[in-house]
């Protein structure tokens, strides 16, 4: 059993203010795999305070030095890098391959987009040239609290810090409680590296209790969440009060839409990105909207490759899925297939239950339903498991209507060899990002949705800005 209590405040590992243990339980056996402390307020408002001290002299840095900092940060993550997948295996589930490609993966790539961004920001620069004493200065938000997923620990945590160090911005960083090992790993990092004191602040707890404490603290000047809208609207309106700036990136239910001359890759490519880390992503193509002269193949093949798709073990290496992270996601889950079988939706592969020979671990058949109507729960509600909706449609019109009928605007997904439609339908879409034929965003490219999956943008220079205030100067003299 891993035991670690401690919190890291003011560059010391510190206990906290008063115990409360909370188990972190591996999904895939359902044991206890460690024991963190869930934090009290009296450890928010230290770190908060630590944070606070600490912003004079860190805003002061040179950027060339905080990026020196993560720099440094990148090259030790690496070194790093096994234990970090290893501990994200154990306590959510992400098969140790995929933990190691993908999950270890995202922090590193964002690090180093930030790295290169970075080194190509302009945080001071005039208005224009004409206006020599007019000066434009970006200067960091403040205290960011940094409120974090268990779906992608390293890849949240990584576009939240990366960004706030190089912006200047000292933090509070709370971890999910569901996943705060390889968060732990990170703040010996950060320690090594040699952030300042104050500069990364680390406190556990549950949303509750410090994340709550945090939302609405008043010597906190930002926030930045991920997680579920439901939460998201919590922390907006906790922040309020002191009128924080707060960055969401929240839920999603993209729609991947099939034409019928979607390249012959089209449908399994769909379907593996869907159940990809057992569907916990924000951005999967949870809803397949299929144009009707190709409808019934794809559903068989759909279909077909669910049904090839193997479950278990996190620890155990190979291209499998994992379990889902708790029981309580796995009893939703579950409620919600049961809930398209109910409402009339055509169960084609997968169901309720555990897959055949895992009696133990929170594991869920890799699901697909098909004749849904975008009425239906599965077609409306962000599942967050390895469940695929299929439904049809007739023409380009039709398939926007439907692909835009949702709260959710993250990521849409269109499949076509048509250029010209392709690119009508990427500025139709309502959602903060469209990927065309299985071509994925490149490096700095902005991350974040639209209308209720969240408002700014993570990843590249877009990211920095998300932790910097535009100060407008007059009558600047030349120096």
């Amino acid at each position: 059993m891993i035991e670690k209590r401690d919190f890291y405040i003011n560059g010391q590992w510190v206990a906290p203010s008063q115990p409360q243990d909370c188990e972190v339980i591996d999904p895939s056996t359902e044991e206890a795999c460690a024991v963190i402390s869930l934090g009290s307020e009296a450890d928010t408002n230290a770190a908060v305070a630590a944070a606070k001290a600490a912003l004079p002299g860190w805003m002061a840095t040179p950027p060339a030095e905080r990026i020196a900092l993560v720099e440094k940060l990148l090259e030790l993550y690496a070194a790093r890098s096994e234990d970090i997948a290893q501990a994200m295996s154990m306590e959510m589930g992400a098969p140790i391959d995929l933990s190691r490609s993908s999950q270890v993966g995202a922090g590193s790539w964002h690090l180093q987009n930030f790295i290169k961004a970075a080194k190509g920001f302009e945080f001071e620069k005039p208005l224009n040239d004409k206006s020599p004493n007019d000066r434009i200065i970006h200067e960091a938000v403040g205290v960011a609290a940094l409120i974090t997923p268990w779906n992608w620990p390293m890849n949240q945590i990584t576009l939240k810090v990366g960004a706030a160090a190089v912006a200047g911005c000292t933090m509070v960083l709370k971890p999910s409680e569901q996943s705060p090992i390889n968060a732990m790993i990170f703040a010996e990092l950060m320690d090594e590296a040699g952030f300042p004191a104050g500069v990364f602040n680390l406190v556990n707890g549950d949303g509750q209790g410090v994340g709550s404490q945090l939302s609405s603290h008043p010597d906190v000047d930002m926030v930045s969440f991920t997680g579920s809208t439901r939460a998201g609207t919590a922390i907006s309106k906790a922040a309020a009060d002191t009128l924080k700036k707060v960055h969401l990136e929240l839920g999603g239910k993209g729609a991947n839409i099939l034409f019928e001359d979607a390249d012959e890759k089209a449908v399994k490519r769909g379907v593996l990105h869907m159940m990809q880390n057992t569907g916990q992503s924000c951005n999967a193509p949870s809803r397949m909207l299929v144009q009707r002269g190709i409808y019934d193949q794809v559903v068989a093949q759909a279909a077909a490759v669910a049904d090839k798709v193997e479950v278990g073990p996190a620890s155990a290496e190979g291209r499998h899925i994992g379990p889902v992270v708790n029981e309580l996601q796995w009893n939703k889950i579950q409620g919600l297939i049961q809930e398209g079988i109910d409402e009339g939706a055509k169960l084609v592969a997968g169901g309720t239950g555990r897959p055949e020979g895992l009696n133990k671990g929170f594991y869920v058949k890799p699901t697909v339903f098909a004749d849904v109507n975008n009425q239906m729960t599965v077609a409306r509600e962000e599942i967050f498991g390895p469940v695929l909706a299929i439904l049809p449609f007739d023409t380009e019109e039709e398939a926007i209507e439907i692909a835009n009928d949702t709260p959710y605007g993250l990521t849409n997904y269109v499949q076509t060899q048509d250029p010209a439609r392709a690119n009508r339908l990427a500025r139709q879409l309502r959602s903060g990002m469209v990927e065309m034929n299985g071509k994925s965003r490149s490096a700095g490219s902005p991350f974040g949705g639209m209308k209720q999956s969240g408002n700014g943008r993570e990843g590249g220079s877009w990211g920095i800005e998300d932790f910097l205030e535009v100060k407008a100067i007059g009558g600047w003299a030349a120096e």
